[in-house]
């Protein structure tokens, strides 16, 4: 039988969870022209709003002048400019880090972090709220996979107490849907009463939390010694 896609389209239509894309016609900002009509726009990631803002625009344009408007290859071939150098090293100082290294989406960050840092016979251990991009990051990986109930150390902490092999947990710094933000003390004192590594993706806290923008890790106060990654 042939893959029906016109049923499983109306499945989802009738579920209320087929999803098409707006077009917007303005520059982003809290005021946008989507589909031909002025709204009020309650539901953008550009808590600062530099993607609009004027010094940003004409350091783009700079920038498209010196360095055109394409990496021509990846970065390990010829594509890391000395733009994107010295990006990396600000943030590694921004953020009290070793290194930063650059992904073009924060999906691809968390796909590639994740399987890099664990694989088969280690465990990843990820809060059930996760992004879904930290969750494919540890099914992928091939290491085994576990899921602590929201923010719940002492189920953590159990399962830690079980696993073999090299141990990440991995949590939002703030979670997107709810807003609430992880317990980072508390986890990164199991982190280092079972030997385990800590990665948090703080997509939403960095540059919001923090006296300076340093994220919800300023915040707190913990340093790369508490949070690996």
């Amino acid at each position: 039988m042939l893959f029906d896609l016109s049923l499983k389209l109306n499945e989802l239509s009738q579920q209320g969870l087929y999803r098409s894309r707006r077009i917007v016609e303005s520059p982003q900002g809290i005021n946008l022209i989507c589909d031909g009509n002025p709204v009020l726009n309650f539901c953008s990631n550009d808590y600062l709003g530099l993607a609009n803002h004027p010094d940003v625009i004409n350091a783009f344009k700079n920038a498209a002048d010196k360095y055109g408007v394409g990496s021509g290859s990846a970065h390990l071939i010829c594509g890391h400019s000395s733009a994107h150098h010295a990006l990396e090293e600000e943030l590694a100082v921004f953020t009290g880090r070793d290194r930063a290294l650059l992904f073009s989406t924060g999906y691809m960050a968390n796909m590639g972090a994740i399987s890099a840092l664990v694989g088969r016979g280690d465990t990843v251990f990820e809060d059930r709220l996760n992004h879904a991009s930290l969750l494919d990051g540890g099914l992928l990986s091939g290491a085994k996979f576990k899921r602590y109930a929201h923010a719940d150390i002492g189920h953590l902490d159990n399962l830690l107490a079980k696993a073999e092999g090299n141990k990440l947990i991995v949590t939002d710094g703030v979670f997107s849907m709810d807003g609430d933000t992880a317990p980072l003390q508390a986890l990164s004192d199991t982190a280092k009463k079972h030997s385990a590594w800590m990665m948090v993706d703080d997509a939403h806290g960095l540059g919001v939390l923090g006296d300076n923008g340093g994220g919800i890790l300023e915040q707190t106060g913990l340093k790369q010694d508490d949070v690996q990654v």
